[in-house]
């Protein structure tokens, strides 16, 4: 679980909430027209923009992104590690029972192939062209949460326009000013606050894990294309480690 993206999403939220009630009661920041106008806004110009399945979708990429644990580099280079030197001693064959225990799918279906006899050349074709797609569905997602960012407060603004419409028509009963008003100014500040604490820092969580998650694999590729090739397994740390800083690499 991604224990940043709760904590600065309730930190965020909290911290508004806090300076709303330590002014005025929350009743007074709720108006449903407002909500209307962007939240609704936001998501039918977000569907026009993409299919109804992939807005559905993304919210999934999220919860995925955030509730699922990346792979540990240390964790994989270990179990590339191993992998390497069961095979020096008895052959590519013999790592059929060891990816039973491994969790990493994408290992092991690298590892899987290399036992089926496929060429170095052609397993990383298909785990180069795997990861070419993995990247697109990521890169898909934060563009969406991007898109939604971009518009929320642009739906504000809009509705932020119908309000002082509605204000400058009724100068004439003093007693529909503030609710125009409270359209006008609340539906910039729902934009402001879906754009600024959600949509934007959510979008760039998604390509931050995508660059992590790119690295494991390209490590992942590198690791299998090793095994594949018979590399010594001092040779297959060493490419291993040539992903990973200085201060974090470990040899065995």
């Amino acid at each position: 679980m991604d224990i940043a993206t709760i904590l600065g999403i309730i930190s965020a939220f909290g911290l508004v909430l806090v300076a709303i009630f330590m002014g005025s009661g929350l009743n007074v920041f709720i108006n449903i027209p407002a909500l209307m106008i962007v939240v609704g806004g936001t998501l039918g110009v977000t569907m026009i923009n993409y299919p109804l399945k992939e807005v559905l979708g993304v919210f999934g990429i999220f919860l995925k992104t955030v509730l699922t644990k990346n792979i540990s580099t240390t964790e994989l280079i270990k179990n590339i590690m191993k992998f390497a030197q069961k095979s020096r001693k008895e052959g590519i064959l013999a790592l059929e029972s060891e990816v039973k225990n491994v969790d990493d799918v994408f290992l092991v279906g690298g590892v899987q192939l290399s036992i089926d006899g496929l060429e170095p050349q052609e397993i990383n074709t298909i785990m180069e062209t795997e990861l070419e797609f993995i990247k697109t569905r990521h890169q898909l997602g934060a563009e969406i949460f991007t898109t939604m960012g971009t518009y929320s407060p642009a739906m504000g603004m809009i509705g932020t326009l119908i309000g002082l419409v509605q204000m400058l028509q009724s100068m004439d009963d003093p007693s529909s000013i503030g609710p125009a008003m409270a359209v006008a100014l609340l539906t910039t500040f729902y934009g402001s606050i879906m754009a600024n604490i959600l949509f934007m820092p959510i979008a760039g969580k998604l390509r931050t894990r995508s660059k992590e998650e790119t690295l494991t694999k390209e490590m992942t590729i590198q690791g299998v294309m090793s095994l594949s090739n018979g590399d010594n397994p001092r040779i297959v740390e060493q490419k291993l480690n040539a992903f990973m800083p200085p201060n974090k690499r470990e040899t065995s």
